[in-house]
């Protein structure tokens, strides 16, 4: 854990600064995530028997979770934690539902009808973390969105443990939240099943979900091949970056850069501060907090790549937040709604300091399932729509026809297509012969 000085770093010292420790290893990961791909791809289940015992320590008898098991998970939960997953999965379902797009219909021109509606992907893959700490949440956050989409095929895959079942918690809310085929495998030879299929899991069109180095690698490499399964975005190891003021209590803000720091070893967690006493309040709290927390190997790795930067003015926070684009940002600072106007590249925002980021984690409403490594410049968090295709239809009358049809041949010899014009004039020649 560093805390710096933002305003006497060099160029090439705050790049350093910002860079994400999951990407100083990137050809290598690329390179041996699609090694594990092929390997799938040519072995099918047995390829994913072995890359499951030497990845997760055991061997399995069958892939696919049994209804014995699902009964068994059911069974191992409490009445309470039943319950938390179903309000988690009210609150994710109300976010969701409300963002069904209402078909589109519109006369771009006389006698040129215009329309847009969607439909559900047809089969999705579902990716749920299950490493260090196995996250039902994403199961709901996956599971979810795609049954109100009403994707028709709908599947799991997420790593066993050493006992050879999946995580109790990630079936019981994989079930309540509809979906009813899940698979023990995890990693990014679970990528390469559900991309191109095996004999146990059937391919799918379209992978979701969060993951560490190698599941993102495998995605990317899967949705460059025609062959292989679209991406919902590059959803990779965990970050966040707090931006707070002088206002801003220490004790919450060490919590909230140590609840992202527990995800895993290259996990990142950075503070940006106007405040040279906040930072090194935090750095106590940092500190003392990890003292108390059962995750203490991890955040010993973790807590080495904190950064607490110390800036000029708010304004230069928010330029940086900008510029580094987190999956989560957290404002706490004063007035922090009126910030927001500022923010221009980020997964999810959490705004002042009732509004900790483990609620979106779990239960707030919006997907969790968000871009990393600076893919918030140009990527959403996971949305219904991620589970939608939009399909555009068009419909002409002669008169339509007639009123756009010379514009259409006069651009077709723009680009020196002629069949283009063609196909347009041949139709307005028969329409002169009948109106003659």
């Amino acid at each position: 854990m560093r805390v710096l000085d933002w305003t006497t770093l060099s160029t090439d010292e705050r790049h350093a600064a910002l860079e994400r420790p999951a990407q100083r290893h990137a050809a290598r990961v690329a390179r041996e995530a699609a090694e594990i791909v092929e390997a799938v791809r040519r072995g099918g289940d047995a390829a994913l028997l072995d890359l499951t015992e030497r990845f997760e320590g055991v061997r399995l008898g069958a892939l696919e979770v049994s209804e014995a098991e699902f009964e068994a998970a059911e069974r191992s939960l409490s009445p309470a934690q039943h319950r938390a997953l179903e309000v988690a999965i009210g609150t994710v379902h109300a976010f969701h539902a409300a963002q069904s797009p209402a078909p589109l219909s519109i006369e771009t021109a006389p006698g040129v009808r215009c329309e847009r509606f969607s439909v559900p992907v047809r089969a999705v893959g579902l990716y749920v973390p299950a490493g260090s700490a196995p996250l039902p949440s994403t199961a709901v956050m996956l599971a979810v969105p795609a049954a109100i989409a009403g994707c028709r095929r709908r599947i799991m895959c997420t790593a066993p443990k050493r006992s050879g079942t999946a995580d109790a918690a990630v079936l019981v809310a994989a079930r309540k939240a509809g979906v009813q085929r899940v698979f023990k495998v995890g990693g990014a030879q679970a990528i390469a099943a559900m991309a191109y299929g095996t004999t146990s899991i059937p391919k799918c069109d379209k992978l979701y979900g969060p993951g560490n180095a190698w599941v993102t690698a495998a995605k990317l490499y899967a949705a460059s091949d025609p062959a292989g399964a679209a991406m919902d975005l590059p959803a990779g190891v965990t970050e966040v970056m707090v931006i707070a003021d002088e206002n801003a209590r220490a004790d919450f803000v060490a919590a909230d850069l140590l609840a992202q720091a527990e995800h895993g070893a290259d996990a990142q967690a950075l503070l940006v501060t106007p405040s040279r006493a906040l930072a090194a309040s935090v750095e106590r709290e940092i500190r003392k907090q990890a003292e108390t927390l059962s995750r203490r190997d991890i955040l010993a790795s973790s807590m080495r790549e904190m950064r607490l930067l110390t800036v000029d003015s708010l304004d230069t926070a928010l330029d940086i937040a900008n510029e580094y684009a987190p999956e989560h940002l957290i404002l706490q600072v004063r007035e922090p709604r009126r910030w927001l106007a500022r923010v221009e590249a980020a997964g999810a925002v959490f705004l002042g300091p009732w509004s900790p980021e483990p609620i979106g984690d779990y239960c707030g409403g919006p997907n969790h399932t968000l871009p990393t490594y600076g893919y918030a410049r140009a990527y959403s968090g996971l949305s219904l729509e991620d589970f939608q295709k939009r399909i555009s239809v068009q419909e002409l009358t002669p008169a339509g026809l007639e009123a756009l049809g010379e514009v259409a041949c006069t651009l077709a010899g723009l680009e020196g297509l002629d069949a283009h014009a063609a196909a347009v004039n041949i139709r307005l020649a028969a329409l002169a012969e009948h109106a003659s």
